[in-house]
């Protein structure tokens, strides 16, 4: 079963659920149910990445969770202001049914709540990645130059 940490969700907040590799983001709609950018079968999966489409569906937020950890995460209410929660579910409710491209660098599901909420489609798992990435390439650029200079100056020692 599922379990949702934090407080319980309200009209228009963010849904983070936590799936292997990635988080999913869902908006909460009330009675139960989110709203979501995901596959034809509501996975939420690697198809939508495949096929470059997606629909948004409204789900029951249990059946999105389908037994992985979820909580409430408006992490960028501190950086910007959200639309009142009404505005937030009638756009998303206004949605349902539409396929969508889909890109997981810059059309993904957490880009598709983030503009409902705060009118920018942004994400954070995406900029981590590049991050990510980056620093770990300048962390192999740097020993190699190293490893270069190592064998340069053994050679010039010899």
């Amino acid at each position: 079963m599922p379990l949702m940490s934090g407080p319980p969700p309200q009209l228009g907040d963010l849904i983070e659920f936590f799936r292997p590799l990635y988080q999913h983001w869902g908006i909460y709609v009330g009675n139960g149910y989110v709203v979501h950018l995901t596959d034809q079968e509501g996975w939420s999966s690697l198809s939508s990445a495949l096929g470059g489409s997606a629909v948004v569906r409204k789900d029951l937020l249990e059946d999105v969770a389908r037994g992985c950890n979820y909580r409430v995460n408006n992490k960028y209410d501190q950086k910007m202001s959200p639309y009142p929660s009404e505005k937030v579910v009638q756009a998303a409710l206004q949605q349902l049914g539409q396929i969508m491209p889909y890109s997981v660098t810059s059309a993904n599901c957490e880009h598709f709540v983030t503009e409902l909420r705060y009118g920018n489609c942004f994400s954070e798992q995406v900029a981590n990645i590049a991050l990510y990435t980056a620093v770990g390439g300048g962390i192999l650029a740097a020993a190699l130059a190293t490893l270069a200079i190592i064998t340069r100056n053994r050679r010039q020692n010899q």
